[in-house]
């Protein structure tokens, strides 16, 4: 009895005395204003990198693996100034540091981004050339990275020459990137600012805890209820960016009796116009959160979004079509009974509903199970002006009309002066053009409905482009800690789309029907069926007339089905961290069609690919690894590398050759391959922080489809080119110095090249051919830098914080190498072809199944030189962009009234943000006559103008 009791007291004393000896690091953390613990705020030890979250008290407590002597602790929170607290820690001691404070940041530059994408239809030359991921990067507090998102993304910076589609947005965990194209349509929660502040990013592909992520990053948006913070927020907004003015409201309760949250939101964005001429912006957003925790272990959250957007669009511009009207020009808009009407809108009315289920298995293991359903109309409109009548007594089609925009090219200077001796004639009848254009040179409303009942049929009809989606996703994400240092995320997904796609008559402008057939692009040749057939959109409902609201044109379904997983380990220890991750996934596609088409039928003897009824389906199976560490060598001084190699399908843009048309699917299809490798040196101090990065990147087996007209083949043609291989590499350094408690000086630089490292193949289908090679079916592209917007950045700046809560922040900007789309076609054998020595007519017919190859019709005077200079990547001018910031808040009884205010390009610099080649006149001869043209090229390169000052300013009340 007496040995048990002297072990019994030996046991307690040793209890003790390991206890009082216990490091301890711990403390909480307050609203700096309010008093109020503050719960989810993320507190890490910068020489180890140990990070956790407060609690609901705002409390936290560090006991395992506590470095010793002086140390930094970072305090951080979405909304919140981040602040670090330097501190000296004691073996056998506790440091406590209650009631730390973090101050509301009421800089609020999350209102001031939006997003200003001069995009085109999939119809048009220019489709797809303007994407960065500038919102990728909202929530990041990386230097380099904030400067990427908020001074560079108006030149369309893209880091490391990635675009969207390089990126993962996450709203709850579910992924939200289209499958049409892998971008995410940002206009399906725009409008929300107020309650995605809470976001969480990952830059590239390091470990994350939801998905395996991609090259640009993933970023994680949160919106449950119980995230929020209570209170609400009445906010007004006046720009001339995108929209003129924006109205916001939202409150959220914080966790009430019972368990139960919520959160709510409505804005309103609106405008007559942006910076470019006739550009409408009207938006309405919607946001509602539901959260109810069942017990300490179980939460269900629900989440409703529906942000309706409506706007217009603008496009590219010749340099003859800037000099002549301004970088504002926008050929889509013209007044009709005193407003302005553009006819190319783009309307998105796209809801989500989203159930959250979050299980605390134990305090080490969580599992998140997500179910989302989206649903609605993606729209764009566009004049259809191929409107016919049929003679039913000689089975003629009749009609149609020329291309009204008013910057068409038969109605330019240029088109007068084509020669290299105009005549007088010529110079008045461009003088005359010119005059006309300058003095009017927008859209005439009035014709098209004076046309449609002057002929008694419609020539004109506006057409809405719709793209009906319904997509379910369902996922479940494990996080388990196995130890103090050990790490498991993973999840399952799947994703199911059916995708509706058809045209539609959205106004017949007075006219009484629109016949459905397709005759501009129908010669009567073909494969010997008659002209009539050939015409029709679809044959099993021949010369049908429709009216508003009716499908006409092309109408098909794509369903998509993507199942993939992946696991992660991550590693934490005192001077190293290290993660691997891989994942593997299964991506279906099939096309059904609703329309026979008259070039595509069935039936068709040679065997080519029909219209109506399923496609074959694309099956991609993909997979990959990455794998990344943090050496800490000091509490200063981290060295960063990550590394992987994965597969990636194509979109289902890339997959079909047109499938408005037919079910032709590319040929040889393949997913792309992607190896990449980065390596960063960072240095933390209270004082000084920076990152400096370099990167290497390589994309091999890409696939592109581009649509557009061109006279080498003298149709509206199908390019798709295969086996793109690209190198990017560059390096990124980002730096602040805290030179006293209100200032702060800060850089940015980036240098890259992002290029072709091959010939790709190239083949173009139509409805006259599916498959046009030129020569040996290449492009030489190999060295030709890609447009990725500038591959050269430069940023220095300075912000001021004062004490009494206003701010004020420079920073100038230098853009550099910045380089113009090359077109594949102009870099195939088609370039050395001599349209003028064959009849591409003749060669069809000889053709069994629309295979064709043109070659051995050489340019009799074809001159190395001369052409070399032709073929050369256009670069554009170096600019420099100034930017300002200030706001300021007050305090007054329990209300925070503040303002935030940014002028932008303050020198209103002119320049281009991106362009490209037009495809319509590319051979030898024909740039040799555009070059020595006395009015210019009619078909010169189009460019992207960006905008010149602009301003925002942001007035808010928080309560």
């Amino acid at each position: 009895m007496k040995k048990s009791f002297l072990f019994f007291l030996s046991f307690i004393t040793f209890s003790l005395v390991s206890f009082a000896q216990q490091t301890t690091i711990k403390g909480s953390v307050l609203d700096g204003t309010t008093g109020e613990p503050i719960p989810d705020v993320t507190i890490t030890i910068e020489e180890t990198g140990q990070s956790l979250k407060t609690d609901a008290k705002g409390e936290f407590s560090f006991t395992q693996n506590v470095p010793l002597g002086e140390q930094v602790l970072k305090i951080e929170k979405v909304e919140y100034v981040t602040k670090r607290y330097p501190i000296i820690v004691n073996e056998g001691q506790t440091v406590d540091i209650s009631g730390m404070t973090l101050d509301f940041d009421t800089s609020d530059k999350k209102d001031l981004f939006v997003i200003s994408i001069s995009d085109d239809n999939l119809n048009g030359e220019d489709d797809g050339l303007t994407d960065n991921v500038s919102g990728l990067l909202q929530a990041s507090r990386d230097v380099f990275l904030s400067a990427a998102a908020f001074d560079f993304s108006a030149a369309f910076f893209r880091p490391r020459g990635l675009d969207n589609a390089n990126g993962k947005v996450l709203i709850n965990g579910v992924e939200m990137n289209k499958q049409f194209n892998g971008r995410p349509q940002w206009g399906n929660w725009g409008g929300l600012n107020d309650v995605q502040r809470n976001q969480e990013f990952t830059m590239g592909l390091a470990a994350n805890d939801y998905n395996f992520g991609d090259l640009a990053g993933t970023n994680n948006i949160v919106m449950r209820a119980s995230r929020y913070r209570e209170g609400g927020r009445i906010s007004y907004a006046s720009a001339n960016r995108s929209y003129q003015g924006r109205i916001m409201a939202s409150y959220s309760s914080g966790l009430l009796k019972g368990g139960w949250s919520y959160s709510v939101l409505g804005s309103r964005r609106f405008g007559e116009e942006g910076f470019v001429d006739g550009t409408l912006y009207d938006a309405n957003s919607f946001f509602v959160a539901v959260e109810k925790q069942i017990n300490e272990k179980h939460s269900l959250n629900f989440t409703g979004i529906y942000a309706q957007n409506r706007r217009g669009r603008s496009t590219a511009i010749t340099q003859e079509i800037h000099d002549l009207k301004g970088r504002k020009y926008n050929p889509f808009w013209g007044m009709q009974d005193g407003e302005q009407r553009n006819s190319r809108m783009r309307e998105i009315n796209e809801p989500i509903l989203m159930l959250n289920h979050f299980w605390k298995i134990s305090d080490n293991v969580r599992l998140n199970t997500n179910v989302a359903y989206q649903f609605g109309e993606f729209a764009d409109t566009r004049i259809d002006f191929f409107g016919t009548r049929f003679d039913e007594e000689n089975g003629q089609l009749y009609g149609g009309a020329r291309n009204p925009t008013p910057e068409y090219w038969q109605n330019l200077p240029s088109f007068f002066l084509a020669s290299p001796n105009p005549s007088t004639a010529d110079y008045a009848s461009a003088y005359f053009a010119q005059q006309e254009f300058l003095n009017d040179g927008q859209l005439d409303w009035t014709e098209f409905y004076d046309a449609n009942i002057r002929n008694g049929y419609n020539i004109y009809a506006l057409q809405a482009n719709v793209v009906n989606d319904n997509q379910l996703t369902v996922n479940t994400i494990l996080d388990a800690e196995l130890s103090d240092n050990i790490r498991i995320n993973g999840n399952i997904n799947y994703r199911r789309l059916n995708s509706e796609n058809f045209a539609r008559i959205e106004d017949l402008l007075g006219g009484p029907g629109y016949l459905d057939v397709n005759l501009p692009f129908n010669d009567g040749e073909g494969f010997g069926q008659s002209v009539d057939i050939f015409a029709q959109s679809n044959i099993r409902t021949p010369n049908r007339i429709v009216g508003e609201g009716d499908k006409y044109s092309y109408h098909y379904d794509i369903n998509a089905n993507v199942l993939s997983s992946f696991v992660q380990a991550q590693f934490k220890y005192n001077r190293v961290d290290f993660y691997l991750g891989g994942t593997i996934s299964n991506t279906t596609y099939q096309r059904e069609g609703f329309y026979e088409n008259g070039y595509f039928t069935n039936n068709n003897p040679n065997g080519i690919v029909g219209s109506f009824g399923k496609s074959d389906t694309a099956d991609f199976t993909n997979y990959g690894i990455k794998a990344g560490a943090t050496i800490k060598v000091t509490g200063k001084h981290l060295i960063d590398i990550n590394a992987n190699h994965f597969t990636k399908a194509p979109g289902i843009r890339a997959s079909f050759a047109n499938a408005r048309q037919n079910n032709l699917l590319v040929r040889d299809l393949e997913s792309e391959t992607i190896n990449s490798i980065d390596a960063s040196y960072i240095f933390r101090s209270p004082i000084l922080k920076a990152r400096l990065t370099g990167y290497f990147t390589t994309f091999e087996n890409g696939t592109e489809v581009n649509f557009f007209f061109t006279e080498s083949v003298g149709n509206l043609t199908q390019e798709i080119a295969q086996n793109i291989n690209r190198q990017n590499y560059g390096a990124e350094l980002g730096i602040e110095a805290q030179i006293t408690p209100t200032i702060k000086l800060k850089g940015a630089a980036a240098m890259g090249q992002f290029t072709y490292t091959n010939n790709p193949n190239v083949y173009y289908s139509s409805d006259r051919f599916v498959d046009l090679t030129f020569g040996d079916g290449t492009a030489e592209m190999e060295d030709y830098r890609v447009a990725s917007g500038p591959e050269r950045v430069f940023q220095v700046g300075f912000e001021y914080r004062d004490p009494d809560y206003w701010n004020f922040g420079v920073t100038t900007n230098f853009f550099s190498h910045t380089y113009v789309d090359p077109s594949f076609l102009k870099r195939s054998a088609a370039f050395a072809q001599d349209p003028d020595t064959y009849d591409l007519d003749e060669i069809l017919a000889s053709s069994q199944d629309g295979v064709v190859n043109i070659s051995g019709f050489g340019v009799a005077d074809y001159d190395e030189e001369v052409a070399r200079g032709i073929l050369r990547q256009e670069r554009f001018e170096d600019y420099m962009l100034v930017n300002l910031t200030g706001g300021k808040s007050w305090k007054i009884n329990d209300y925070f009234v503040g303002f935030f205010a940014t002028v932008n390009n303050v020198f209103n610099q002119n320049y281009r943000t991106g362009g490209f080649e037009q495809a319509r006149r590319l051979d030898y001869r024909s740039q040799i006559e555009e070059q020595t043209n006395t009015g210019g090229p009619i078909f010169g390169n189009r460019y992207f103008f960006g905008n010149g000052t602009t301003y925002y300013l942001n007035v808010y009340v928080r309560f």
